[in-house]
């Protein structure tokens, strides 16, 4: 396969590429603006592999996706572009709104126009994945799991623009023929992951041994994915996923927001042992406004259809997520100086009066 990949400089992206790339035939195009969550050198490994090109474009530039795909001539794109971080979102909505809902509607007519070009045999096989997060699904309660059929109930500005751009996407199959394919994740983790999201954040706290500040009591739970089986997933589903279908992608391994920190914070202390406890760092802080309280995926249909499993256990994934931390400081670092220090992000500001 020749395959776009979209947001491939960012933490799921360039997993993606790296693990596409391990496939003798697969040709993989990818295509970031460079925002500030991607990072080339999270594919330095495979920079200047043969099969492997980058270029730098937005997909809101509708003759720059257009000219992609009519110059490249993908077999399929893996849509994984997007604003991400749901705190971001609180105080940021436009930019979220401008790439994940018109960034998207943008590919879908370029990929629908090149798609129409294509001699009937390529035009069978093409295929379009749209990447999207279980958040559109909004809160579960103490019970139950997210299906690829539960209504969309979203809670922030972030899962509110995913819910935007899958709507489009199943719309762009149903109205228009174009092979799409939703797949709706649980949170990831693992290396590569921008350290403002919690896991990573978490770590590099406790390796510094700043505060490790937990939202509310800690109580919000998550499905937790390590990306490696996540991209697993995306490939089978690439190759294998019916037209017109979405298919849930969970790790079956749901746990408190403070169960994950403590659980950090006991890996680091046998890796790194610190005086005392890392423990001791946990800082409850006020919630998050709109916070989801729990989020399940139930990812038997991926598993009964196309036979994926996750293969890491979130004790598993997360021990090699802090050995990858704690050994490539080369990586994260730059992050920490000059794009993100850890501040809190997403706290609404009282109105001015008027």
């Amino acid at each position: 396969m020749k395959i776009i990949v979209t947001g491939g400089a960012g933490f799921i992206g360039s997993t993606a590429c790296r693990h596409l790339l391990k496939q003798p035939n697969n040709r993989i195009i990818n295509v970031d603006k460079l925002t500030y969550a991607a990072n080339l050198a999270s594919l330095d490994a495979v920079a200047r592999h043969p099969r492997y090109t980058f270029v730098k474009a937005d997909i809101c530039d509708a003759a720059a996706m257009r000219e992609l795909l009519y110059e490249t001539g993908p077999d399929a794109v893996l849509h994984l572009a997007a604003e991400s971080h749901v705190d971001r979102s609180i105080n940021g909505s436009d930019a979220f709104v401008r790439t994940n809902v018109l960034g998207t509607h943008v590919l879908l007519e370029a990929a629908r126009s090149y798609w129409m070009s294509l001699p009937p045999l390529r035009k069978d096989a093409f295929r379009f994945v749209h990447v999207s997060t279980d958040e559109v699904y909004g809160s579960l309660g103490p019970d139950g799991l997210f299906s690829e059929t539960t209504p969309y109930q979203p809670s922030s500005p972030y899962s509110a623009s995913k819910a935007g751009a899958d709507h489009l996407a199943g719309a762009w199959f149903r109205t228009y023929g174009l092979p799409v394919i939703i797949t709706n994740c649980s949170n990831n983790y693992g290396p590569y992951q921008f350290p403002e999201k919690l896991i990573p954040l978490m770590i590099l706290n406790g390796l510094e041994e700043k505060p490790l500040p937990v939202y509310g009591t800690g109580a919000n739970v998550r499905d937790w994915l390590y990306v490696e089986d996540h991209v697993k997933a995306l490939q089978l589903i690439l190759e294998k996923g019916r037209p017109g279908e979405r298919y849930n992608i969970g790790g079956g391994n749901e746990r408190t927001n403070l169960e994950v920190v403590e659980r950090i914070c006991d890996t680091l202390d046998e890796l790194v042992p610190a005086a005392t406890s890392r423990r001791r760092l946990i800082a409850f802080v006020p919630d998050r406004p709109g916070h989801d309280q729990r989020y399940a995926i139930d990812a038997s249909k991926l598993e009964r259809e196309l036979g994926w499993r996750a293969e890491e256990t979130f004790e598993s994934g997360l021990a090699k997520t802090v050995r990858w931390y704690l050994d490539n400081r080369d990586w994260w670092q730059p992050l920490r100086q000059r794009v993100y220090q850890g501040e809190r992000l997403g706290l609404i500001q009282a109105a001015a009066a008027g």
